[in-house]
């Protein structure tokens, strides 16, 4: 901070020192050892800093000035499209993460049931509750009771096809509280909840919408 506080000193001195050469002292300050560990962010700061008051360095009051401005107002633009990006891309990522029903891999209803009896098999209750939800997500997605949305979560999901299906909306939400449990409630899986949703599952794979009906 000494040798930084040095070199504004020395840009911003009264005496009778040209541009060119306090930029040469000040590029001289900073190059000195102590930048070699400069932390990124300060080094990204600085260099912005200094491209931008380059910029307005040339300006004045002609050409030169109203092209720095629209070089700092395009520069300025595209941060902030690369920040609302980011930002988008990190809530995607989150809700994704955080609460929704399916994994990255893409499976179907079979193949879901498939791997909750596997687990089932070899005691992993959690993991088996896990998959017996998402093989009645799918099934009810596969037979257009509930619009496939990429992110929806356990009790979205439930609210969504109660709807459909309101002679089974409680058990839907109870399932979907289970599935909360075991998946981001730090509760242990156990064979009772694992054959309450396996019942469900049944019971919901021979059910019609009340239009269908």
């Amino acid at each position: 901070m000494t040798t930084v506080r040095a070199a504004a000193a020395l840009l911003a001195s009264p005496l009778d020192v040209g541009r060119d050469q306090a930029a040469r002292e000040a590029a001289r300050e900073l190059s000195r050892a102590g930048y070699q560990h400069e932390p990124l962010f300060d080094r990204l700061q600085r260099e912005i800093s200094q491209f931008l008051g380059d910029l307005m360095s040339g300006g004045g009051t002609g050409g030169g000035g109203v092209r720095s401005i629209v070089v700092i107002a395009v520069v300025l633009a595209v941060l902030a499209v690369l920040l609302l990006w980011a930002l988008r891309r990190f809530s995607g990522g989150r809700r994704t993460d955080s609460g929704a029903v399916f994994g990255q891999r893409e499976r179907t209803a079979a193949e879901h049931r498939t791997e909750a009896e596997r687990l089932a098999a070899e005691g992993g209750w959690a993991g088996a509750i896990q998959e017996r939800l998402r093989a009645i997500a799918r099934d009810l997605e596969e037979r257009a009771i509930v619009t496939p949305m990429p992110g929806r979560t356990a009790m979205e999901l439930a609210e969504v096809a109660g709807q459909a299906l309101p002679p089974h909306a409680p058990d839907l939400r109870a399932a979907a509280r289970l599935f909360d449990d075991v998946t981001y409630g730090g509760a242990g899986g156990t064979r009772e909840g694992y054959l309450t949703l396996t019942a469900l599952d049944e019971r919901l794979r021979s059910a019609r919408t009340g239009a269908a009906a």
